[in-house]
């Protein structure tokens, strides 16, 4: 194949730098090139010919893996085409949901950098994504099982739309808006599709000049609809996140300084913080809640500018929950604002990244004036950096507050290293709290690049890195494991930082060196002293942890998992340590350790291990010298033990040896270079000893063998330093934490030479070739060995391929040919990974293959209980097929663990890939790593086949154990290699069907293991083949005919459960219906025409593209047989008498899954569900319910829609502007019992609007309405029907069948937790919508007699289907529908007479589904029905409440459309506000919610014409005031049932029904009336009680709970002033408990509209005047209450505690008392006592650090303490509360106090007092 070399301008969008650093980067550009020419030629090619299965599939998937290994390496131009053609695709209309999943995977990877493309380059239309989305998220049939979609299909969509929206043209943004906005009603749940929209498409990035057309069209609009709408509905959520992500996008071009209170307010709302002393939360706050990142978004977005406003309440945001955020606290609330935390800082991190060192690209910058300043950087960590030292001790750990202090090191470092060191140093040194050393350890670790790296803010940092390593050396503790772990981290990120080398002499050399720098040449001195301790702190670990200690030897001889990781931890930290040593500090190290490792001899399990691992990370630095020490140690010990004869038979070898080996092979996995110089003495000792006896010297042997190999072959760099070239520089403290270069990384590899390729070969010779000869010999018969010989070699062949299995050429081969028919080429990719084959050596691969077959059949026929040696062969199987130096398992974890690494170590704020050197080499070895991993489409071989057939065989043999890992196996290749499941899966079947006569039950289950994993895979391919699908789901069911099947046995059963769930749960609807449109086509011919590089293939010829069209059209004909034939032939299963009960249900279950949109059901499948219907068994008819209900969706005719100017029908044009709500335009919307659809002509004569929302906000330009005109042909002739409707119309008409079928329905089905089912009503709409009311006379007898049956049954059966009966017939002719309701409404009358507990919820739902989306004047029968007296007492409360609720249910889906029914409504209930009765009068107050719902005072709306609050309340309070005459109001009510009549009792009982209908209202409605509110305030403060007491009765605690929930209400500027005067009132009431309940709601007040009350500063002054007027009250509780509350205002920083508040709270707390001690005059002490109150709520007011006013305030405080009480109590309680707080931290805040005050307060503290 050739390339043009038309290459020469070639510029590519974006590489992946890594590639050019592998040692063959030579070879990789031709490679891409090439790859990329292929996949551009076959993908247009298999779009001109139309065939997008398996050819678009399979070279879209080329494409995705081509970004993986050379990124965007293509031309702009191909980068535009490939998304051009991908939107193309993804937006087909009837593609399949899985293929449209996967190019919209493909299509986000390829709009990912979005630097690379403008808005000039490209342009995606919005409009059929929007078209695919509404199609997907709101599919009008997914309910009913008509279309499956897959789990994550919301979520990619979402992704995409994300990725697209950026290239939505200018004008989008008006179309969108016009398309949307008809829809905003806030009453209907629509409002939340459209805002979710809004949130998702609406583009925010464009350049400044097209603002206009963009967020300004919206911005003032929807800002104001939030600001005035409360409670949180669930799409305010969506809004938060839109204007979140425009202040993002474009800061410094939107003025949100107005609405800064605002949105500061609702964050702090938002947070669910509990306040006051007994708080009811409102329910709506605790689901919809904003999404914390895109609040942080937009903090970050609002910070700096002149003034930085924004700055000053983030700062009181945090000062007022700083103290939420101590370890003591914990609650519901806190994972979210350890969530804030955690993600601020990262946010402000990569905003200024983008503002200082993002790489220009074409997006808007960040205007001059707008950008954060230093000085800006410094408020923002000041005013964060006390709650994140809290944090750091958190209950939840200290992960969050760690990325927290990551960050804000990066910003700045001055303000945060220091107190965290501080704790850090405080840690160290104490023994009592490891949790604190752990805690800040792992802060420091992440902040361990900003101390050390020379960056000028913060020089000081360097010099406590020799301090905090040697102080964290204690940390190596055998007793605690988490500390041990966190230590080891903590040095090994410290000295991956910092080379450890002695340069103490340097100053003397230079003489330009600063001062610290001098200080930190001398302290380096100390790094041997360092090393050689730390080393001996390890070894003290490995003495504690030999396997003779940790535990007897009786029990297993392997390792916990603690230890594994105690292991991991080690052998990485010395590896670092000695990486980073220079080679004199190395050479003592070295010397060290061999020292220790030789002179004990280790057991080979744990200690060994450790010490082993240590040798060899020892080693790996530099391999020569270290070698020199521990090879011929190693060898002469082992020589002189082994030249002794007899040892080679014996079973148990010394421990010596053992250990001996043990070393050997881990000092061994170094540059295999260097291996070469011992040769002899390795190749000796392996060919001794991988032929011993012993088992455990074998295996040590084989692992030598393998390392050596690996050693020799694998292409890996050689050195990891922090800097490239080692540390012989003459100033290596410049060197310290400083980053690699990518393009000067200077990375060492070994690659294999000629030499070392020839050792492995000998090697191979020398053992694996006399070991593959003897197990010929075993299988022929010459030579036979006994088990455990065979398992020795088969150990040996096993670590061979393990070894070399980098140099072995893959297997190779003729391939399996006609799998799949296709016009594309399938072939797979080659890819270089740095080795030549060369083809004259022996392949092994092939050899290992075939004599592992041999030995397979061989045990398989002779000795099958030999499981051992199967396991090995099953290992050795997958790697021959997979392996090439590297295992995907690993690769994974490392892969992992490198991003760990990364994300703790990065520096966000540089960027550009400003890693450590070592981590970047590690990203380049992970790179080559990938390229040989890459086996997308590997091609299906026949070597592979028959693997994969022996593979089978083992699947499905006697032994569990082999069958499940070869399985695993087996499932992994299916994946790999393309289309093999289409060969192995009628292998797999054939083993199920019932012919299969021979078989056992092992190989039965065997084959349904081997369905299940191919099921299970992330991406099970067969699940969408119908070729798969259609002998898949027959043989399961048939395999319930097969002789080895048996139920008996539990395990099959639940084996054959998982398979239909995992079914279930995969199965997306398969496309039947494939074009590729002319669109998709033109881009392809663009494609193939392209250059740089051009397609390696000619265009189609005319030929090929008429053939590409008619297999389009065969194929598609031929699925639809396929699909037929699928559903026959389940259907075929379900005839057979002798299948089960299960699989008949299995059967059934799949059947219903093939329901589709797109093509009917075949009418036998038809037939089947009807006759389920009344099956005996309830399963069967619950499936047959729901698709019935399918099926009658399908069969629906469609109706003829017009189009309507709605301003033709009023005869009004819509005002310009806004105008929403009640107007002229939409009042012939609007019930009117004067105009009411009485006859034939009023019926047909006027224009119907369904659906809700329609006409309220504004009315789209037209509206689609069912055709008046057109008169529906009342009854389908029974000829005109086609076969499915025939059948359905046979079974209803007939009686029997209905008889049973109510019956069936009428049966209780799970006692006590049946509700309306939802299924059964849409098979009765589909009924009744499709054929008219043919059935009714039928059907009318049984419902009369169920209505008046009181069973909740019967009830729920007639429920449904009079729901479905007023929904179906929404067009049916007027005769008809008159006549149904001359039937219904006694019908519905009689029932709710019946009505009872079990079934008022479901009449309820039964009226709510019937008004649902439906206009009300075609209703209006039922409406009058329901407001008939629904009060009139007779029959008892319940029935009045249940009355009620089905009426509430009736009105509440009609929402602002019966505004005169409302009304009326309200007219009746008022003079009834006085019931008696508790549940009447709850539904009474929810009702009242609902009736002035549409009440609401949203911008641009104009007054409603349903009822108003305003008007309501006056009339209310006018009845109430008997009430607020009187000074305290009793229960007088005492007989419920005299009717007394006085005022008074009447005032009362209506009072309560009011509360019921605050408490229901709150957290309902969209706006809060406030000033309604206010004026029943009065009487509320007065009821409520002071303390919670569950004896009080309803109204008192009702009173409570309305004055909790009113207190949380959110506040307007203009309403502030109300609300105050209403307090201040209050404040003089002559109860006390009044004036303490002003306490306690301004609490909750205050702090839930914090920032809006701080914008209104002479407010703040009015709150501080009137706390300071109720301290000084006569009533001891209330002074209480009020030092509280102003300690909480203190807290939050509401006012500042200044010198003038000071003056006043001492010059009062000094009030002279009187001398006579007999009567103390009262006015002196409550004074003194006030003032000694706001002291101590100072001091409260700062639990958990000492400002510089506290010591002296104490002290004023500590001379009260032989005041009279209540003084003394209360100073008192404030020492021993301010003692517990400060105890944590008291270390450091006695240095706050000066000596003599010190004094005072110990004595204070621990005084006599305290016990007198």
């Amino acid at each position: 194949m050739t390339v043009d070399g038309d290459m020469a301008g070639f510029v590519p969008q974006k590489e992946i730098v890594y590639n050019g650093l592998l040692p063959y980067s030579d070879r990789l550009e031709q490679e891409a090139t090439e790859l990329l020419a292929e996949i551009k030629a076959n993908l247009s090619r298999a779009v001109l010919l139309r065939e997008l299965w398996p050819g678009v599939a399979f070279w879209s998937r080329k494409l995705f893996s081509f970004l993986k290994l050379y990124g965007r390496r293509f031309s702009k131009e191909d980068h535009i085409l490939f998304i051009k053609l991908l939107y193309e695709l993804v937006t087909l209309p009837n593609l399949e949901p899985h293929m449209m999943q996967s190019y919209a995977r493909l299509l986000i990877q390829l709009l990912k950098k979005k630097e690379l493309l403008s808005r000039d380059d490209l342009q995606l239309q919005w409009r059929p994504l929007c078209d695919l989305y509404e199609r997907v998220v709101y599919s009008k049939t997914e309910h009913l099982g008509l279309v499956w979609f897959p789990n994550s299909v919301d979520h990619i969509l979402k992704a995409l739309i994300k990725s697209c929206r950026l290239y939505f043209p200018a004008s989008s943004t008006k179309e969108m808006l016009d398309e949307w906005r008809p829809l905003l009603c806030v009453f209907d749940m629509v409002m939340q599709r459209a805002v979710s929209n809004m949130e998702l498409f609406l583009p925010t990035i464009m350049p400044p000049e097209e603002h206009s057309q963009g967020f300004q069209l919206w911005f003032d609009e929807l800002m104001s609809l939030w600001i005035s709408v409360q409670n949180q509905p669930s799409w305010e959520g969506h809004l938060v996140n839109l204007f979140a992500r425009l202040a993002n996008d474009d800061i410094g071009y939107v003025d949100w300084t107005p609405y800064i209170p605002t949105i500061f307010t609702r964050i702090l709302r938002s947070l669910n913080i509990p306040v006051g002393v007994s708080q009811m939360v409102s329910p709506q706050y605790l689901t919809n809640y904003y999404d914390i990142g895109h609040l942080v978004l937009w903090i970050t977005a609002l910070l700096g500018g002149p003034g930085n406003p924004a700055q000053k309440e983030l700062t009181c945001l945090f000062n007022s929950i700083a103290s939420f955020y101590h370890p003591s606290n914990h609650g519901r609330w806190q994972f979210r604002l350890m969530r804030v935390l955690q993600r601020l800082p990262a946010s402000v991190v990569r905003r200024v990244h983008r503002e200082r060192h993002a790489a220009p690209s074409w997006i808007t910058l960040v205007p001059e004036c707008q950008r954060l300043t230093d000085g800006d950087l410094q408020e923002f960590t000041h005013s964060l950096t006390g709650a994140t030292l809290l944090a750091m001790f958190s209950k939840t750990g200290s992960t969050d507050a760690a990325y927290a202090l990551q960050n804000l090191a990066l910003l700045t470092p001055e303000l945060v290293i220091p107190p965290v060191l501080e704790k850090t140093y405080a840690a160290m040194e104490t023994l009592t709290e490891p949790h604190t050393l752990t805690a800040t350890l792992s802060c420091m670790i992440g902040m361990a690049r900003s101390l050390v790296s020379p960056n000028n803010h913060y020089p000081e940092g360097r010099g406590h890195v020799l301090p905090l390593l040697m102080g964290s050396l204690p940390g190596i503790d055998p007793n605690d494991f988490s500390k041990c772990m966190i230590t080891f981290q903590f040095i090994a990120t410290f000295t991956t930082l910092v080379p450890l080398v002695d340069c103490s002499s340097a100053p003397s050399q230079h003489r330009d060196l600063t001062e610290i720098e001098k200080n930190l040449c001398f302290a380096s001195a100390q790094f041997e002293d360092f090393v050689l301790q730390f080393l001996d702190r390890c070894f003290a670990l490995i003495d504690s942890s030999t396997l003779e200690q940790t535990r007897d030897e009786m029990e297993t001889d392997t390792q916990t998992h603690l230890e594994s990781l105690v292991e991991l931890g080690l052998s990485s930290t010395v590896s670092t340590i000695l990486t980073q040593c220079s080679t004199e500090i190395y050479k003592i190290a070295v010397q060290k350790v061999y020292n220790f490792a030789t002179s004990n001899i280790f057991e080979t399990c744990v200690s060994g291990r450790m010490v082993a691992d240590m040798c060899r990370a020892a080693a790996k630095c530099h391999p020569a010298e270290s070698l020199r020490l521990f090879v011929p140690h190693c060898c002469s010990v082992i020589f002189q033990i082994t030249d002794n004869e007899e040892l080679q038979s014996e079973n148990e070898l010394d421990k010596e040896l053992l250990w001996n080996l043990q070393l050997l092979s881990e000092v061994t996995r170094v540059d295999g270079e260097q291996l070469l110089k011992y040769q002899g003495d390795l190749e000796r000792i392996l060919c001794v000893c991988v032929r011993l006896r012993c088992k455990q010297a074998y295996t040590l042997a084989c692992n030598l063998l393998e390392y050596t190999l690996r050693s020799l072959s694998l292409i890996y760099p050689t050195e990891y330093r922090s800097t490239s070239g080692g540390f012989d520089t003459d100033l290596p403290i410049q060197d310290w934490g400083r980053a690699g270069d990518v393009t000067d990384l200077g990375v060492c590899w070994h690659v294999p030479d000629q030499e070392e390729e020839n050792f492995v070969f000998q090697l191979l010779s020398r053992l694996l070739h006399p070991e593959l000869q003897r197990i010929k010999g075993h299988v022929s018969g010459d030579q036979p060995m006994c088990r455990e010989e065979l398992l020795q070699s088969l150990a040996i062949v096993q670590h061979c391929l393990l070894g070399a299995g980098s140099m072995l050429p893959p297997l190779d081969g003729p391939h399996v040919s006609d799998l799949v028919p296709s016009m594309i080429n399938l072939g797979e990719i080659k890819l270089h990974i740095g080795v030549d084959h060369d083809d004259s050596r022996e392949n092994y691969r092939e050899s290992i293959c075939q004599t592992m077959r041999l030995l397979l059949h061989h045990i398989l026929e002779h000795s099958e209980d030999d499981t051992k040696s199967l396991f090995v062969i099953i290992k050795i199987i997958g790697d021959l097929m997979f392996f090439r130096g590297t295992h995907k398992k690993e690769f994974d974890s490392r892969w992992k663990s490198f991003t760990l690494v990364k994300k703790s170590m990065e520096n966000r704020l540089h960027g550009k890939k400003q890693h450590i050197r070592a981590l970047l080499i590690d990203r380049v070895l992970l790179q080559h790593e990938m390229r040989k991993l890459v086996v997308e489409g590997s091609e299906y071989k026949v070597v592979h086949q028959e693997l994969l057939c022996d593979l089978l065989l083992l699947s499905t043999s006697t032994y569990s154990q082999v069958r499940s890992r070869a399985q695993h196996v087996l499932t992994t290749a299916l994946g790999i290699f393309c289309f093999s499941y289409r060969d192995l899966i009628p292998r797999i079947l054939q083993l199920l069907s019932p012919q299969h006569t021979t078989g056992t039950q092992q190989q039965f289950k065997g084959a349904l293991y081997c369905l299940l994993g191919l099921h299970s895979g992330p991406c099970p391919v067969s699940a969408w083949d119908w070729d798969c699908v259609g002998e898949v789901w027959p043989a399961l069911v048939r395999c319930g005919l097969s002789p080895s099947m048996t139920l008996e046995e539990p395990s099959i059963g639940g084996l054959l459960d998982d398979i239909t769930d995992r079914i279930h749960r995969q199965h997306d609807t398969i496309g039947i219906y494939f074009t590729v449109s002319e669109s998709c086509v033109e881009i392809a011919n663009h494609i193939m025409q392209s250059k740089n590089p051009g397609p390696c293939l000619e265009a189609a010829s005319i030929e090929e593209l008429k053939e590409g069209l008619q297999r389009q059209r065969i194929r598609n004909v031929v699925a639809a047989r396929k699909y037929e034939k699928l559903v026959n032939d389940l259907l075929d299963c379900l005839e057979d008498s002798n299948l089960t009960w299960k699989f008949e249900y299995m059967a059934t279950d799949l059947l219903a899954l093939q329901l589709r949109e797109d093509h009917p059901l075949p009418s036998d499948a038809v037939l089947f569900f009807t006759q389920g219907l009344i099956h005996d068994s309830i399963i069967i008819r619950r499936v047959a319910i729901s698709a019935m209900a399918g099926i009658l969706k399908q069969l629906k005719r469609p109706r003829k829609k017009v189009s309507v100017k709605p301003s033709d029908i009023s005869g009004i044009e819509d005002p310009e502007g806004v105008c929403v709500g009640d107007r002229e335009g939409n009042r012939w919307l609007q019930y009117d019992s004067n105009n009411l659809p009485l006859s034939e002509e009023q019926w047909d004569s006027q224009p119907y609007v369904e659906k809700t929302h329609c006409g309220y906000y504004l009315w789209p330009r037209e509206i689609m309405i069912h055709a008046a005109s057109e008169k529906p042909k009342d009854d389908l002739s029974y000829e005109e029907m086609s076969e499915g409707e025939k059948i359905i119309f046979e079974y209803f008409s007939d009686p029997e069948f209905i008889d049973r079928l109510i019956e069936f329905l009428s049966l209780e089905d799970r006692k006590g937790n049946d509700s309306f089912n939802p299924r059964r009503f849409c098979l009765f709409k589909g009924l009744f919508c499709n054929y008219g009311d043919v059935f009714l006379p039928l059907l009318w007898p049984h419902l009369e007699q169920r209505a008046s049956d009181p069973h909740e049954s019967s009830q729920r059966c007639v429920c449904e289907i009079t729901a479905g009966l007023i929904r179906g017939s929404k067009l049916w002719s007027f005769s008809k529908v008159d006549r149904l309701w001359q039937l219904l409404c006694p019908l519905i009358r009689t029932a709710l007479t019946n009505i009872t507990v079990e079934t008022y919820t479901d009449w309820g739902t039964c009226i709510a589904t019937a008004c649902e989306g439906r206009d009300p004047r075609k209703l209006h029968w039922l409406f009058e029905l329901l407001m008939e007296s629904p009060l009139s007492g007779e029959s008892g409360s319940f029935r009045d409440a249940s009355l009620l609720y089905v009426l509430q249910g009736g009105l509440a889906q009609q929402q602002w459309r019966v505004s005169e029914l409302l009304h009326r409504l309200l007219t009746y209930l008022e003079p009834k506000l006085t019931q008696v009765y508790k549940n009447v009068r709850e539904r009474i107050g929810s009702v009242l919610t609902y009736i002035f719902m549409i009440d609401v005072a949203l911008p641009h709306t104009r007054p409603t014409s349903s009822p108003h609050v305003a008007e309501f309340v006056t009339r209310v309070l006018e009845r109430l005031k008997p009430l607020t005459s009187e000074p305290e109001i009793h229960n007088h009510v005492h007989e419920e049932n005299t009717q007394e009549t006085d005022e008074r009792t009447q005032a009362v009982k209506l009072l309560k029904t009011v509360l019921k209908w605050l408490m229901a209202s709150a957290g309902r409605t969209f706006t809060t009336p406030v000033q309604q509110q206010l004026q029943l305030l009065p009487l509320l403060f007065e009821i409520a009680p002071v303390e919670i007491d569950e004896s009080y009765d309803e109204m008192k605690q009702d009173a409570r709970t309305c004055l909790s929930l009113m207190s949380q209400g959110l506040l307007y500027p203009e309403h502030i002033p109300l609300v105050l005067a209403a307090l201040e009132e209050m404040a003089g009431n002559r109860s006390w408990h009044a004036r303490y309940s002003v306490l306690t709601y301004l609490q909750i007040m205050v702090f839930y509209n914090l920032f809006i009350l701080l914008s209104v500063p002479a407010e703040v002054l009015r709150i501080r005047k009137l706390v300071m007027q109720l301290l000084l009250d006569e009533q001891l509780e209330v002074r209480d209450m009020a030092g509280t509350t102003l300690s909480g205002l203190l807290q939050c920083q509401f006012f500042p505690l200044d010198s003038s508040l000071q003056t006043q709270l001492q010059t009062l707390s000094q009030t002279r008392l009187p001398k006579a001690r007999g009567e103390l005059a009262s006015t002196d002490l409550v004074r003194r006592h006030a003032g000694v109150l706001g002291l101590s709520a100072c001091i409260l007011s700062s639990p958990y650090d000492v400002p510089d006013w506290m010591p002296q305030i104490l002290m004023d405080l500590s001379n009260h303490l032989n005041d009279p009480q209540p003084i003394e109590m209360t100073v008192k309680k404030t020492l021993s509360e301010f003692r517990r707080t400060h105890h944590d931290n008291w270390q450091e805040h006695r240095q706050c106090f000066t000596d003599d005050q010190l004094l005072v307060l110990t004595d204070l503290l621990v005084s006599p007092c305290y016990y007198a």
